[in-house]
């Protein structure tokens, strides 16, 4: 096909939305289609690099389109950077309709940002038009909110207002009616999409590893001597869970008071979590790592045993993947996109509706105890997480979309 791909966030070398972005637009010309990728400048010098190093990339092409200098200023705040976002998305339009009359696409497929409350405008180019996956309609179980503080609670309550209006949004229904598809990572992102849309609806995720991050991720360790080592890689917010975490991983201290905890990320709740390490007299325990590249995390995985993602509502895991693509078990919650993604032969996900936050926080803890004693267990699942990530690299992930993509009708069906 000759694919158009918008794709805001686009870089190489990076995780999550951007390495998203790259990685669907390798994949898509590896699988020979005619890709042109639409994308901020702002990755056009990095993007440019890479492709200069990347092989088999014959029928990619980029066009870069950004807002004027003095306007990125409206980025400075979260919901600035909402703004520029959908002002970035009009003028891509325009830029994509311009391209659209030189290079005549067969179908457009928008991929980030992949959030189900943002609009994308390419449906009006009047080509097949995919929008997704994208997700964002995952939802925290008001029993496990306690633990956010007063201004989690708050953003998680705005949080649902903007699903709710999803439904009602007509930007949104504009979006959803042109589309041929509508890829979604989970049911629950489904669930708040108006009914009239719903035989569009298709589950799938964005994600995948690299077959070169499989290759390196060493042989599976056979000496399980020295303490349990526990890692978590993301952003410190109060969503991710991380206070949960901590809770468990207290629990678990009790009865292996020589494991260990390393949390590589930053984030806004920084501060707050570390204080409450330290009023659970476990920060001895814990290791604090800032953000670091994404080529330096390989040898951070495979320092580690086990990989825990107490997440509320992720819709995806980028990290996730790529620790069971160095055999590191996943602990994770019943929630989002790692609920779905991980099951008892790659893991232990706990369940999480209608339960309480002890409840879920000795289940946690439960399992890292598991984990953290039983070898023979921690060796099975190892071998279960490296065979979860090998069925999940990018050249599948993409493969399974372009196969929903290329039976789409020839026109909108609302």
């Amino acid at each position: 096909m000759r694919l158009l791909l918008s794709a805001y966030a686009c870089e190489p070398g990076r995780g999550s939305e951007p390495g998203v972005g790259w990685n669907w637009a390798l994949e898509l010309a590896r699988l020979g289609h005619d890709v042109w990728t639409l994308t901020r400048a702002n990755n056009r010098e990095s993007i440019e690099n890479a492709l200069r190093t990347t092989p088999d990339v014959g029928r990619l092409r980029f066009l870069y389109y950004d807002l004027p200098q003095p306007m990125l200023w409206i980025k400075r705040s979260p919901p600035g950077l909402y703004a520029y976002y959908f002002l970035w998305q009009i003028g891509a339009y325009r830029a994509a309709r311009r391209a659209h009359e030189l290079q005549h696409f067969e179908h457009v497929l928008h991929v980030t940002i992949g959030s189900y409350r943002t609009p994308s405008f390419m449906g009006g180019l009047e080509i097949p038009f995919t929008f997704g996956p994208v997700g964002g309609g995952e939802t925290t179980p008001k029993r496990l909110r306690e633990g956010y503080g007063i201004r989690g609670r708050l953003a998680d309550s705005c949080r649902d207002l903007m699903n709710a209006w999803v439904r009602h949004d007509p930007l949104m229904n504009r979006t959803f009616s042109r589309a041929q598809r509508i890829l979604v990572k989970t049911d629950e992102t489904a669930r708040w999409i108006h009914d009239r849309h719903r035989a569009k609806i298709h589950q799938q995720f964005e994600v995948g590893v690299s077959p070169r991050a499989q290759d390196g991720r060493h042989d599976l360790k056979s000496d399980t001597s020295g303490p349990f080592r526990i890692l978590y890689v993301g952003r410190l917010l109060y969503w991710k869970g991380i206070h949960l975490g901590l809770r468990a991983f207290s629990e678990h201290l009790r009865n292996h008071p020589d494991s260990t905890l390393t949390l590589v990320g930053a984030g806004s709740d920084e501060t707050r979590l570390k204080r409450l390490a330290t009023s659970l007299r476990i920060e001895g325990a814990i290791r604090w790592m800032p953000w670091i590249e994404q080529s330096e995390l390989a040898s951070i995985y495979h320092d580690h045993d086990a990989f825990l993602l107490p997440s509320l509502h992720d819709s995806s895991g980028n990290a996730l993947l790529e620790a069971m693509s160095y055999g590191l078990p996943v602990i994770c919650l019943e929630l989002g996109g790692p609920g779905v993604l991980i099951d008892n032969a790659c893991g232990r996900v706990i369940p999480a509706r209608q339960r309480s936050e002890s409840e879920v926080i000795g289940d946690l803890a439960e399992a890292l105890d598991q984990l953290g004693s039983d070898d023979g267990m921690r060796s099975r699942l190892r071998r279960g997480a490296l065979a979860a990530a090998q069925a999940r690299t990018w050249r599948r992930t993409v493969g399974s979309a372009v196969a929903l993509i290329q039976k789409t009708p020839s026109r909108p069906t609302d």
